[in-house]
C-alpha cells in the first residue's frame, strides 16, 4: 500500500462522493481507480455495464437488485 498525491480539489470531490456513496474516502478512491482502469481496458463498455459485470463477478445476482439481465 502506498500514498497517492492528488490535488486538493480532487480530494474534496472524493470526500463528498464518499459521503454520498457511503464509502470511506479510501474505498471511494479505490472504486474510481478500478472503474477508470476497467474503462480504459474496455472502451466498448458503458459505466453501467462495467459495474454490472463487477457485481456479477462478486456473486451478486442482478435479478435480486432489480437490474436488467443484459
Amino acid at each position: 500500500m502506498g500514498i497517492v498525491n492528488i490535488e486538493d480539489e480532487l480530494h474534496e470531490q472524493l470526500r463528498k462522493a464518499s459521503k454520498a456513496s457511503y464509502r470511506s474516502i479510501n474505498a471511494q478512491a479505490a472504486f474510481w481507480i478500478r472503474i477508470g482502469m476497467l474503462s480504459e481496458l474496455n472502451p466498448q463498455l458503458t459505466f453501467q455495464q462495467i459495474v454490472l459485470r463487477e457485481l456479477r463477478e462478486a456473486g451478486v445476482d442482478p435479478a435480486d437488485i432489480g437490474a436488467p439481465a443484459s
